[in-house]
Order: C-alpha cells, then structure tokens, then sequence
C-alpha cells in the first residue's frame, strides 16, 4: 500500500511507536491483530541485512517484502520470469531480484513502471486520480540495481502492457508482483500475464487490503471462482491469485 499514512507509520515504527485509529465496530476496515506471533522476518538474517538496503526505496512494509521474499524462494521449481509492474523506486523490485539471485534462478528480473505516476485512475479508485507516485526515475531505479549488484534485472519503462510488454521477452512467469494502485490497471497487467502464468504461478496484489483503494480489492475479489485460479488473503494485506490449473 502507498499512502502518506503508511509512510508515516513505517517512521514511527523505527522509533518504536505505533499510533492507530479507533474503529467503530463492525468497520469494512479496522486493525487487524492476529493472535499469531511468528515473526520470521525478523530472524531471517540474510534477508534483515538485504532489507536494511533497500527499505528507504519502498513504501511496503517488512511483513508484505519477506513475503515477496520467500514466495521468490518458494517458487524456483515453477517455470518462468519473475514479472513487478509498479516499481516506484525499486525496493520490492531489488527484494525479488536479490531473493531470485539466492534461489539460483537463472531467469529474469523485470520491473516496469511508468515513471511519470499512476495511469488508468477512475471512478472505482476513490483515492487516485493519475499521477500519484511520480517521485522516481529509471535511471534512480537502475542505479540501484548496479549498486546492490542485480545483473539479472530489466528495467523497462512505460504504461503495461500497453507501451510495455514487447519489451517483456519471456513467454511464461512464475511470479507477478502487481502494485498498481487502481483498478483498470490491475486489470489489463493481469489479463495480459494470466494467460503466461505458469502453472503452480502467484499473482501478487500488493494493494488489497487498504482502505481507500477499492478499486484493486474490487478487482481481486471479481477473480474468486476464476477457473484455474485461487484467490488467497494475506492479513498483511497482499492478496495472492494462486494459478493451480493450467
């Protein structure tokens, strides 16, 4: 999720504190404390040190990265590039092509991005309105790779797949990480990398479980009963669309 509110929530908890809201019962949207303790982000010490480097490049929070992280490992039997579409400023983007690097997987690493904002807002986008998030640049992006060393990652500018996806060369994928923050968006990436999808493939929604971005939670929730797919939601927030036939 990208909001000021969590970027300022993400400062706080550096400094040990967390201020949150007061839900009314029954809220569509309300704080989630699972019972749960496991924190396996914060033990995994090759991947502490390599989200150290990069947690000033995104505005995805530890939980959501280690995911994106051990779904990279989780996923090096299954065939296929690994696809981000939503780079901002390459942090998630260097998670999954460090975690790829770890797995030795051979395939690449693509980012795309805009990098002039947000495209394709509309009236299911209650926060959005185009543009948002135009903070960042390729060459800031691909900096960033040759300093963490990621010779295995493409970064490819553009709106996808409509100005884009020629530039994609790989004709299947393994994992998709789609933060696009609106619901056309989402839409065209994924009927665009659905059908390229590997078997056993995830789809990734970064932007499920935030208040003011309906429209990607509208979108998600359209695909439950997708035949082939499975559509599981993460208390982190992500939604992941599960590819378990072909």
């Amino acid at each position: 999720m990208s909001s000021l509110t969590e970027l300022v929530q993400t400062g706080l908890r550096r400094i040990g504190l967390d201020v949150r809201r007061v839900r009314r019962e029954g809220a569509e949207y309300a704080d989630v404390f699972p019972r749960a303790t496991y924190s396996p982000w914060n033990t995994d010490r090759v991947f502490r040190a390599f989200y150290e480097r990069i947690e000033r490049y995104t505005l995805v929070d530890v939980h959501r990265c280690h995911e994106l992280w051990t779904l990279t490992r989780d996923l090096a039997a299954v065939p296929g590039a690994i696809l981000e579409i939503g780079v901002w400023r390459g942090g998630t983007g260097a998670v999954l092509g460090k975690a790829a690097e770890l797995a030795g997987i051979r395939d690449p690493v693509y980012l795309c991005d805009t990098f002039r904002g947000v495209p394709k807002a509309g009236p299911r986008d209650p926060v959005y309105r185009g543009g948002e998030h135009a903070d960042t640049s390729r060459e800031g992006v691909e900096g960033l790779m040759r300093d963490l060393s990621l010779e295995r990652v493409q970064v490819i500018e553009g709106v996808f797949p409509d100005e884009s996806a020629s530039r994609v060369t790989a004709t299947a994928f393994r994992l998709v990480h789609v933060d696009v923050d609106v619901y056309d968006s989402a839409k065209d990436c994924v009927e665009y990398v659905w059908p390229r999808t590997s078997p056993g493939g995830v789809v990734v929604f970064d932007d499920y479980g935030f208040e003011g971005l309906g429209g990607i939670r509208q979108y998600v929730d359209e695909q439950r009963g997708r035949r082939g797919g499975l559509v599981v939601h993460n208390l982190n927030g992500h939604a992941l669309l599960v590819k378990v036939g072909a």
